[in-house]
């Protein structure tokens, strides 16, 4: 993994950890997150809630 990757992948990592965190704080989103039947779904979701979680390690940009 490059230099580039591995900030890209603790980037993502950070705001997976920031986005569950906000289920304390907003726990709507908890049923929300819940209701997503697929991966996109949930990508989708997050993004409206302010978080980029959609890149894949090893995906292209």
């Amino acid at each position: 993994m490059s230099e580039d990757e591995l900030s890209k992948f603790i980037g993502k990592v950070n705001q997976l950890n920031d986005l569950i965190a906000s289920l304390d704080t907003f726990p709507e989103r908890r049923k929300e997150i819940a209701s997503c039947d697929n991966h996109e779904q949930v990508v989708s979701l997050a993004k409206t809630w302010g978080f980029d979680i959609g890149r894949r390690w090893g995906d292209k940009p």
